[in-house]
């Protein structure tokens, strides 16, 4: 079984074992329809998304000082349609548009352009982001990276994906050559930035949701994310343990609503942990 090329058309989701999962994510395994679906709007999204990558999205600052362009809000506006179509007793929150509360204690978390700093200037290391939480915690998640053809998907129970074929995380235990990815060196804290680049580790700016993917296929060994909002960082997840990885927030708790982020192989979790917090 493999997931679905084509943005325009459904498919099936593979099955696939986990390895090595440290912190296997506790409830029933995801129905494989439900992560069909996902995987099917994501992509929909991602291709959407394609229209304005040639230049010509006109970019907008929001409140906060971040950008924003129209290719950000029409894939919101996609993935709450068709969300609101299929599932309209599920809850809806967003990062471009205000929340939509429903009545069957299921949350969905969308990201339309992870990594707009990357779409404005033509690279193509953004996402579009989706996850599902229920009430055993989030049971989907989704990285389409539509500029480069890849989607990183996984469910409760279900494995992870990287398109067609199963992937985990690269087992080591040892700093010394393990490769660290971060969204900016300008967004450490000044004491935290000084002891990672005084420790062992190859550091990388390969961020935001491209470097979860990484580290989740084993071409990295952990990401670290000092700042985030929920919708960045709720597929992780499940695709890290589904992957045989860990993700925590910058305490140790797995949380994706703290405000921090850190994804890594699991056997160089607290190790990455302790370094980064000098705890």
């Amino acid at each position: 079984m493999s997931l679905p090329a084509d943005p325009s058309q459904d498919g099936p989701t593979p099955r696939g074992a986990r390895t090595g999962d440290p912190e296997p994510p506790t409830g029933p395994p995801v129905e494989e329809s439900l992560l069909e679906e996902a995987v099917h709007l994501a992509r929909s999204a991602g291709h959407l998304t394609l229209r304005w990558y040639d230049g010509s999205a006109e970019v907008m600052v929001k409140g906060d000082g971040s950008p924003v362009t129209e290719a950000d809000r029409a894939a919101e506006r996609l993935l709450r349609t068709e969300l609101a179509r299929r599932f309209p007793a599920d809850s809806i929150v967003g990062e471009e548009y205000a929340d939509t509360v429903g009545a069957s204690g299921r949350t969905w978390f969308i990201d339309p352009i992870d990594g707009t700093q990357s779409f404005i200037r033509g690279v193509p290391l953004f996402a579009t982001l989706l996850a599902l939480e229920d009430e055993h915690g989030v049971a989907v998640g989704v990285i389409d990276l539509p500029a480069l053809g890849e989607t990183m998907a996984a469910g409760r129970g279900r494995g992870c994906y990287l398109n067609e074929r199963a992937v985990s995380v690269r087992r080591r235990s040892d700093l010394e050559g393990a490769a660290l990815c971060t969204s900016g060196f300008d967004l450490l804290p000044g004491d935290m930035a000084e002891r990672l680049h005084a420790g062992p580790m190859i550091l990388r700016g390969w961020g935001d949701a491209y470097g979860y993917s990484l580290v989740a296929s084993g071409r990295v060994d952990a990401m670290l994310d000092p700042i985030v909002n929920a919708w960045d960082v709720a597929p992780m997840m499940v695709i890290l343990p589904e992957a045989g990885g860990r993700f925590t927030d910058l305490s140790g708790e797995p949380s994706f609503r703290s405000g921090t982020g850190l994804a890594t192989n699991g056997d160089l979790h607290d190790t990455i942990l302790d370094l980064a917090t000098g705890r």
